[in-house]
């Protein structure tokens, strides 16, 4: 179950990285609808990231019997508050028929995407961390590493 909480939250960081270099590469509100299939591709990923990674947690939480599984659920809950608010965001972007650069850039800015990817951050963190101390010849190898997130 980690390497499911890893992969979504590396999919909700590969998205924001996306958006950081599309937002500077300046597209307009008039040449938006050509270069905006790919960002709605990636943003689509990220709503589908999101969506349901605070249960994906608590199952986490509960197969992995970590403890105090209270800790985890609070903070797990907090997740799934600024990840409803990242979604509200996101998807009001995804309904506009042209995505600008500065709507990105906008997006990029939000408190509520920062607050959820802070979050995941922490939470790829220690994910990670029981990955490698469970599977100790895994991270001798280098299959699990603190570029690896999923």
């Amino acid at each position: 179950m980690s390497a499911e909480i890893c992969r979504r939250c590396n999919t909700v960081e590969e998205c924001y990285e996306f958006m950081l270099a599309y937002a500077a590469q300046g597209v307009s509100s008039t040449d938006g609808t050509q270069s905006g299939g790919r960002i709605r591709e990636v943003l689509q990923k990220a709503v589908e990231a999101l969506s349901g990674l605070a249960d994906a947690c608590a199952t986490a939480v509960k197969a992995e019997t970590l403890e105090p599984a209270e800790t985890y659920l609070a903070f797990f809950a907090v997740i799934e508050r600024d990840a409803r608010d990242a979604l509200a965001a996101i998807e009001l972007v995804l309904t506009q028929p042209v995505i600008s650069s500065q709507l990105i850039d906008n997006l990029n800015a939000s408190m509520h995407l920062r607050a959820v990817l802070t979050a995941l951050f922490l939470v790829s963190d220690i994910f990670r961390q029981r990955m490698q101390s469970t599977f100790p010849a895994a991270s001798a190898l280098g299959l699990i590493g603190p570029e690896v997130r999923g």
